[in-house]
């Protein structure tokens, strides 16, 4: 039994259309995986999106099957009025386009943000439905209506880099308003990533904790301890969990990510699918 969303279809959409801070507040919902919807001022931000079971289809009957742990709580063509979204990496995760493509069909004015080494391939995979795009790499900004874009290399798990120097993974650090939120990206611990937190003062991050396991098969991630001391050492003011309770055979249990945040004294906030977070009302 797939475990329940907090909230989902109709009353996720309702309540993202409802949401409204007439101070300088925002909201956050998380969308399982690595998708969280940042609302701000009526502005809509769309992080690295996985609202299908393409790779459950993808992998039924291999030995590597992606057994869906949570319920999908929207369906992509009901999401109006998205701005910006965001592909950190080529997996289908995290660039999907079951997803992409019927979410770009109702939002004609969105840009996709991503590594610009990974553009060609996105071009591929979305075919005669892409986008407008924009493409970042490690210290590269882009602005997009109320929202300024930096991107920041992602070990995933090591720094990958093209033909030219330009990273395939990276994360983002998103400015608007007084608020600055940091999206990883999927990634390991790796030398600079502290200085780029603690350079670029993030209100809020939202960082993987599936962890590193190679006998799983994939490129692994941070676990529940080293997001949590990530956190502490760049001075995050809070930080939400993300990238387990997707896939039974890729996961992590969040209580120990709450342990590890209050051993700490690591400001965090675990959501359930389609649950919202509001910041402050100031930042």
């Amino acid at each position: 039994m797939l475990k329940p969303a907090f909230q989902k279809g109709d009353a996720l959409l309702e309540d993202i259309a409802s949401h409204y801070n007439d101070g300088d507040g925002f909201g956050v919902w998380w969308f399982g995986q690595s998708g969280f919807l940042i609302k701000y001022r009526g502005h809509q931000f769309l992080f690295d999106p996985y609202l299908s079971d393409s790779l459950t289809k993808k992998y039924a009957a291999t030995d590597k099957p992606h057994v869906r742990v949570s319920e999908l709580v929207v369906d992509p063509a009901s999401l109006t009025g998205i701005e910006v979204v965001t592909s950190s990496h080529n997996h289908t995760d995290h660039l999907d386009a079951d997803t992409l493509v019927p979410l770009s069909l109702v939002n004609p004015g969105m840009t996709l943000i991503l590594p610009e080494a990974n553009m060609d391939f996105a071009r591929d995979r979305l075919q005669e439905n892409v986008p407008d795009m924009a493409g970042l790499n490690d210290g590269k900004h882009v602005d997009r209506g109320a929202f300024r874009i930096t991107g920041v290399a992602a070990a995933h798990n090591t720094i990958e880099l093209d033909d030219v120097g330009r990273c395939k993974f990276i994360g983002f650090v998103v400015d608007f308003g007084p608020w600055t939120v940091f999206h990883s990206g999927d990634t390991l611990w790796h030398h600079g990533l502290v200085e780029a937190l603690v350079f670029h003062k993030p209100d809020l991050a939202l960082l993987p904790i599936n962890g590193n396991k190679p006998e799983r098969g994939v490129a692994g991630n941070l676990n529940s301890q080293e997001a949590a001391a990530l956190a502490r050492a760049g001075n995050v003011a809070v930080v939400i969990p993300c990238h387990y309770d997707m896939f039974a055979f890729n996961t992590a249990a969040p209580a120990d990510f709450v342990k590890a945040c209050e051993s700490l004294r690591q400001g965090h906030r675990v959501l359930s699918g389609g649950e919202r977070w509001d910041s402050p009302v100031s930042g």
